[in-house]
């Protein structure tokens, strides 16, 4: 009875067998379906359908940038209200709006209420060069000494003010560099540095007003824009990044997609770890090498093409025509024997694990017939 753990032993040992088999089956399986979901090919169709672009992963300096809202204004005193100094009427305006005019340029002329045959009349001209955003009076309509007429503008250079966070505000200093972008104009940019700070928080909306002094010789920023703003706090050179476009994944995992080297239209999925992130780029800390072509654009709609139906060891075998391991690199000769050394051995009943276990079930039989036989006597 003593001895009765040996057949114990035997099944152990089998059943050990057995499960180590299943599961390396079960790991080869699992790594299969992995690369399998790691490289998406497509045709040329597929290619200009998705517009995908790519751009080579660079090492190049990083700004961190403060992201804030605003909207372009007027700078301090480069407005000015045209007004009549007598009452009367409009006798002739030849001002018009948008119209670009010069200091001291004929606008309108007022007629006097005096009486006179004819009744004396002024001239109003503009005060200073600029552009005539708004004409408030018509031929003929009455003229009061307290109306605004005509209002000028300077647009030459305009004012972005950017409603900053306060938790952030000590961040800002004067000369800083920002750049805008406005709503009318999304592929452009517009340069500019921080002029002053706002005297006073706005305690409803937890804000203080940074103000930029934004050159504006095509006169394409209007007051009353909105603008959104990257103002640059500090910037670090040699910093591996690649556009924020190209990043997909959740939080906990990012990737990125990677143009192969070798295979026409074939995209692979690349983990990569980041780091800061501003409003073009984000930091690359690894996963990626300089050179690489990152999709920018259309990187999203790649999860759902393609299905993930090839991986990239049979993406490449077909494309060149010989084997390739599941990294993508091409098998040696001598992994080639190996392999075929080892389907050779699995196709024969007995492998070495095989052997091994039935000389080990023979010496336990042995064992067990001997401790029989003693309980016999």
């Amino acid at each position: 009875m003593k001895h009765s753990f040996i057949p114990l032993i035997l099944i152990s040992l089998l059943a050990s067998a057995s499960g180590q088999e299943t599961e390396d089956g079960h790991d080869h399986d699992e790594d299969h379906d992995h690369a399998s979901a790691n490289i998406v090919v497509l045709d040329e169709i597929g290619v200009k359908n998705l517009r995908i672009e790519t751009v080579e992963a660079t090492e190049t300096a990083f700004e961190q940038t403060v992201f804030a809202l605003g909207h372009i204004e007027i700078l301090p005193g480069k407005k000015a209200i045209v007004s009549s100094r007598i009452p009367g009427r409009a006798y002739s305006v030849l001002a018009l709006p948008d119209q670009q005019v010069s200091q001291g340029e004929e606008l309108m002329w007022v007629e006097s209420r005096q009486p006179g045959d004819p009744p004396p009349t002024i001239m109003l001209e503009a005060p200073m060069d600029g552009l005539i955003a708004k004409v408030n009076i018509a031929i003929g309509q009455p003229i009061e000494p307290t109306q605004e007429l005509i209002e000028i503008v300077n647009l030459e250079t305009v004012e972005a003010a950017a409603q900053v966070p306060q938790h952030l505000a000590a961040q800002l200093k004067v000369g800083q560099p920002a750049k805008i972008r406005i709503q009318g104009f999304p592929e452009k940019t517009f340069e500019a540095t921080l002029a002053h700070l706002g005297a006073y928080a706005d305690e409803e909306t937890g804000t203080i007003e940074a103000a930029f002094h934004v050159p504006n010789p095509d006169l394409l920023l209007r007051p009353g824009m909105r603008a959104e703003f990257s103002i640059i706090v500090n910037k670090r050179e040699n910093v591996m990044t690649v556009p924020r476009s190209a990043l997909q994944g959740d939080a906990i995992s990012r990737h990125v997609y990677v143009k192969d080297f070798d295979l026409p239209n074939a995209f692979i999925k690349t983990p990569v770890e980041i780091g800061e992130m501003n409003q073009d780029v984000v930091e690359i800390f690894s996963g990626l090498f300089p050179a690489d072509e990152v999709v920018s654009r259309g990187a999203y709609p790649l999860a759902f093409a393609g299905g993930g139906t090839m991986s990239l060891k049979e993406a490449l075998d077909a494309a060149h025509g010989h084997e390739h391991n599941e990294d993508g690199s091409e098998k040696t000769a001598d992994q080639t024997a190996a392999e075929s050394g080892h389907d050779h051995g699995e196709s024969n009943t007995f492998t070495p694990l095989t052997l091994f276990f039935a000389a080990t079930t023979a010496i336990l039989l042995v064992l067990l017939l001997i401790s029989a036989a003693r309980t016999t006597k």
